[in-house]
């Protein structure tokens, strides 16, 4: 090994003064030719003399030299190889520094002569490329030429062997070199590399103590936006699924369901199958259009018809049915001129042909009075019974006869010009609405409460006060809306991009467009949830945002955990009041199936607002805690939290066409914490399913019937319940391939077995809403 230290010390030595005169490609060249001439000497080892070659390198002529003086003497030979390794030797020690300077040729010329030259061109080569190496493997190489010289009687086998060791020792010097060179390399790297990860681990040390909370906050936003974003995907894809892809073909004609029929004022007894429980006293009150053309003039939507009021009463087992149409103003001037002189939701009325030329001129300009047709629902206000529509005007009834009492302008009692036919209740019996209000600075909505009690026997809504008024995104567009909804301490009024053109409104009788013509719908735009306490009459400086979706009704609301929830049932689109009009719904065959498969249907959705939301409250993160519940609530700003809903539905929903009128036991458990909620599936246009979902593992119970239509359900509790769903379904249920084939049906709520049904000859058109009026 002391040469190898030898030539270690000299390689260091010639490193030092080599380093800055050569270039890496010359290394690079020099290091392919050393390899290729290694290659040639261990082939020259193993072949001996029979391995002669006439090849033009330097070194194969070096060999053939070599070989040509072997057979002339071993004594000739030898002493020229002395010669020549003393020459070589001398011409490398004086000129050691120099051949490092000087370029492939000078190294050539020094290798003539010498046996072991084309070593030595190997390491000269080495050299330029890392010229520690080259020294070494020169000063290896002088050792064992003086080991030779002194072996001058050896043969061959001796020079062999003795070539052998040197090879070894170059071996052992490029070994230690390129180990060398790596090592070097290797602390030049890294101490690059912790040099660089020193100025890395500085930046992100400043970018950390900087953005700290920053990038925690960023990385939250990302996690909760991606959510967002495969919320808002999956939403997609379920209303496109919900709306278009569950296409259905040859659906039943549902004209005779949309027909005038006569009045039933006589009570009819109807045919009782299975069993009716005799816990139920009471009458199942429906509203809804009945009558849809007068003389030569016909209504063009199914919400214009003359409202009639059905009553189907249980005692004792046994069931009667009676009818009447509502005798409103509307209904009055029709039928005294036997045309449509009232204009209706989708129906303008046109001029009086009685009256003169100017007459009906003038009257093109006039402002549409609202309507009394109050065909929606039923409802109560201090006990008494009313029905109602959507404008101003409603009438008292009396549940037992079905008489039309009086009718009842709001206008009287607050400065509104239309509520809505969905009211809801206090515990107390304190009732809250909602209406519009059109003035010269535009429209507002206003949460009106009227009180429980009477003050004499002719009060009606005496004491209500419009508890809070709310302005619109756009004044002169606001939203149109059907109902609102309610828990315990608050009032939620959904604000949605459904909207009102006020200036196509008031232009209606002039450009002979109905109403319904002045509501367009704005996908751009998203939906707001307004929050107003009850008791304060506040509006929450909190607005909640979600995407766009059209709602006719709401499910429930409540309050839990300093959170509001929000149950109703949503649209994609805003297509739901196209479809109602009349030739729609009597159309037939294919017709009929592409109206039903170009509309989306309605799916129940939670939304999850929180309640107290302040400076402090965290942005861009997903304030829903409740680890049952997948809504998302994030915050944007003080004034802003952006929510999405959940599915209150699992995929067998979809088979039934979504879910519309939803009921649920309303006594006991409207706003507050409840698990049922029934309601009809839409696997046509009109309801042809009645649906059960549990909320605890959204999981539904169905009755169907094939060729039947019920309508909403309304559940009754048991006088003796002990749990939520303990009592029963009322529908009343129609078909339209018989004639006078309808019966009011009475399933069991828990199990959704069916107990009964009543049967009336009679034939009903599909209604809207009802109620069940229990006797004293």
């Amino acid at each position: 090994m002391a040469p190898v230290s030898k030539a270690e010390d000299a390689q260091n030595e010639v490193k030092k003064g080599e380093e800055d005169k050569k270039g890496e490609e010359k290394k690079g060249e020099k290091k392919k030719g050393e390899e290729k001439k290694v290659e040639e000497k261990k082939a020259e080892v193993k072949k001996g003399e029979e391995k002669k070659g006439k090849e033009e390198k330097g070194e194969e002529k070096k060999v053939e030299e070599k070989k040509a003086e072997e057979k002339k003497g071993e004594e000739k030979k030898v002493e020229e190889k002395k010669g020549e390794k003393k020459k070589g030797e001398k011409k490398k020690g004086e000129g050691k520094k120099g051949e490092v300077k000087k370029g492939e040729e000078e190294k050539g010329e020094e290798e003539k002569g010498e046996v072991k030259k084309g070593e030595e061109k190997k390491v000269e080569e080495k050299k330029g490329e890392k010229k520690k190496g080259e020294k070494k493997k020169g000063e290896g190489k002088k050792v064992e030429e003086k080991k030779a010289e002194e072996k001058k009687g050896e043969e061959e086998k001796g020079e062999v062997k003795k070539g052998e060791e040197e090879k070894g020792e170059v071996k052992k010097g490029e070994k230690k070199k390129g180990e060398k060179k790596k090592g070097e390399e290797k602390k030049g790297e890294e101490k690059k590399v912790e040099e660089k990860n020193a100025e890395v681990k500085k930046g992100e040390e400043k970018k950390v103590e900087e953005k700290k909370g920053e990038k925690k906050k960023g990385e939250e936003k990302k996690v909760e936006e991606k959510k967002v974003e495969e919320k808002k995907a999956e939403a997609k894809k379920g209303e496109e699924k919900k709306g278009n892809t569950t296409e259905l073909k040859g659906l039943e004609s549902l004209a005779p369901l949309v027909r005038s029929v006569e009045e039933t004022p006589d009570a009819i007894h109807a045919e009782v199958q299975g069993t009716i429980p005799h816990w139920i006293n009471g009458s199942l009150l429906r509203n809804g259009p009945a009558k849809f053309e007068f003389g030569d003039t016909h209504y063009n939507h199914w919400f214009d018809g003359m409202a009639m009021l059905h009553k189907f009463k249980m005692e004792k087992g046994q069931v009667t049915y009676t009818s009447r149409f509502l005798r409103s103003d509307a209904y009055k001037k029709n039928s005294e001129r036997d045309r449509i002189m009232v204009s209706e939701f989708g129906t303008v009325a046109m001029p009086d042909p009685c009256q003169n030329i100017f007459q009906r001129f003038f009257s093109h300009f006039e402002i549409i009075k609202p309507t009394d047709n109050g065909n929606v629902n039923l409802m109560k206000y201090k006990g008494d019974y009313y029905v109602s529509t959507e404008s101003n005007f409603m009438h008292r009834v009396n549940p037992e006869s079905l008489e039309t009492l009086e009718q009842i302008d709001w206008r009287t009692f607050v400065a509104v010009n239309g509520t809505t036919a969905h009211p809801h209740y206090d515990p107390d019996g304190t009732c809250f609405n909602m209406g519009n209000s059109y003035g010269g600075n535009g429209s507002m909505y206003n949460i009106i409460r009227v009180p429980p009690e009477k003050s004499n026997d002719e009060d009606t809504l005496e004491g209500a006060k419009i508890l809070c008024s709310i302005a619109p995104a756009n004044f002169s567009q606001p939203s149109y809306y059907h109902s609102f909804a309610m828990s315990e301490n608050y009032v939620v009024f959904i604000e949605q991009p459904s909207k009102i053109d006020l200036i196509k409104l008031v232009t209606c009788k002039m450009t002979g467009k109905a109403f319904c013509e002045a509501i367009y719908w704005d996908p751009n735009l998203e939906t707001i949830l307004h929050l107003i306490d009850k008791r304060t009459g506040e509006a929450s400086p909190v607005r909640y945002y979600t995407e766009a979706f059209f709602n006719f009704h709401q499910i429930n609301a409540f309050e839990e955990d300093g959170f509001f929830m929000l149950d109703l049932c949503c649209y994609g689109d805003g297509q739901a009041l196209d479809i109602y009009y009349l030739q729609n719904l009597r159309k037939s065959g294919e017709a009929l199936d592409e109206v039903y498969n170009s509309t989306s249907r309605a799916f129940p959705r939670r939304f999850v607002l929180p309640l107290h939301v302040t400076d402090d409250t965290p942005t861009d993160q997903n304030l829903n805690t409740r680890l049952s519940s997948t809504a998302t609530c994030v915050k944007k700003s003080n004034t802003k939290v952006f929510c999405q809903h959940e599915d209150l539905h699992g995929d067998d929903l979809f088979k039934y066409g979504g879910l519309e009128f939803p009921h649920i036991n309303y006594e006991r458990y409207n706003t507050r914490p409840y698990r049922y909620f029934y309601g009809c599936g839409f696997r046509h246009i009109f309801g042809d399913s009645l649906l059960k979902m549990d909320l605890n593992d959204k999981t539904l119970k169905v009755w169907h019937q094939k060729g039947l239509f019920p309508s909403e359900p309304v559940f009754v509790p048991s006088p003796d319940a002990t749990v939520e769903d303990h009592g029963v379904i009322l529908s009343v249920v129609l078909c339209p391939s018989q004639d006078k084939a309808t019966f009011l049906l009475i399933l069991n709520a828990k199990t959704f077995e069916e107990l009964g049904r009543a049967k009336v000859p009679v034939n009903i058109p599909y209604g809207l809403h009802g109620v069940f009026n229990a006797s004293a």
